[in-house]
């Protein structure tokens, strides 16, 4: 009996080490989300800047002033609702929400001749808000952890196949330039190569047909390739050039070793605790013949 007495009290203080750490991680990630909110407007912001001006000028100088305004404010009007999604990954509490809901119906009517203007985008947020895990086991935590960063990289995704639209939609990237190739520009590394220089820009090489040309000259036209400059917004690379957000994800991994230490005691005493369990129970249940 001393010795479950014993487990138990050591379960009962790594179980409230781990609510401490639970509190710890909900408050890093909030710090976190904000500088990453942020630095990933100030990023992309600046990865249009370098493909208008540096990959892509011609195309860009061929817009009307009043064309690149509007380019340039989508531009901002989708960095700035990503800045606002990965802010509230970690779901904020009831006031707050009702007050951005009443906030979202004044602005809505207001917003609604604009976005028609601006329809170019297409940028629709599924991801879910998480609330920290009531069940106090490390499991859930890291559970909670990992789903944090499955949305923040889909955000990102998100984010980077829709300016990629918008500046196709705008006359930067070429108008022939087909949807499962801006869905690869802002999906897998391997879909293409970083640009050498300016980050969060992505180099690639499409092959085209020209079968659209007459049959006559068909057998005279081969294959051209095009070369394309995009947007690819990558964690890694944003994390790099932000020291505050760099500094948020160290916290962020100290975390996790902490949590990953803290889950294998918490397993090792379970098991023990189970043993000894399971030897009481024996022993209650056996009869000698």
């Amino acid at each position: 009996m001393r010795a479950r007495e014993r487990i138990e009290q050591d379960l009962a203080g790594l179980e409230e080490a781990l609510a401490a750490l639970t509190l710890e991680f909900q408050s890093t990630y909030e710090g976190y989300l904000t500088a990453l909110g942020q630095a990933v407007r100030q990023q992309l912001i600046l990865a249009c800047y370098h493909l208008c001006t540096q990959a892509v000028p011609e195309s860009f100088l061929k817009l009307s002033f009043d064309g690149r305004q509007k380019m340039q404010q989508s531009v901002r009007r989708l960095a700035a609702a990503s800045e606002e999604k990965l802010r509230s990954l970690v779901t904020e509490s009831e006031e707050e929400e009702e007050e951005e809901e009443e906030e979202e119906e004044e602005e809505e009517e207001e917003d609604e001749k604009e976005k028609k203007e601006l329809s170019a985008t297409n940028y629709l947020f599924s991801v879910a808000n998480y609330q920290v895990p009531r069940t106090n086991s490390p499991e859930s935590l890291a559970r909670w952890q990992n789903s944090i960063e499955k949305s923040i990289a889909h955000i990102i995704k998100l984010l980077s196949r829709d300016t990629n639209r918008l500046l196709q939609q705008s006359g930067i990237l070429p108008s022939q330039l087909p949807e499962p190739v801006l869905e690869a520009a802002s999906g897998a590394e391997s879909s293409g190569d970083s640009v050498a220089g300016p980050p969060n820009l992505l180099n690639l090489i499409i092959e085209t047909d020209a079968s659209s040309a007459s049959r006559n000259m068909a057998e005279t036209l081969a294959s051209r390739a095009l070369h394309i400059t995009a947007v690819k917004l990558r964690l890694s690379e944003i994390e790099f050039a932000d020291a505050g957000t760099s500094a948020w994800r160290q916290q962020i991994r100290n975390l996790s070793v902490r949590l990953n230490s803290l889950g294998r005691d918490y397993q090792k005493k379970q098991r023990e605790l189970a043993v000894v369990e399971a030897e009481s129970a024996w022993r209650s249940s056996w009869f000698e013949d």
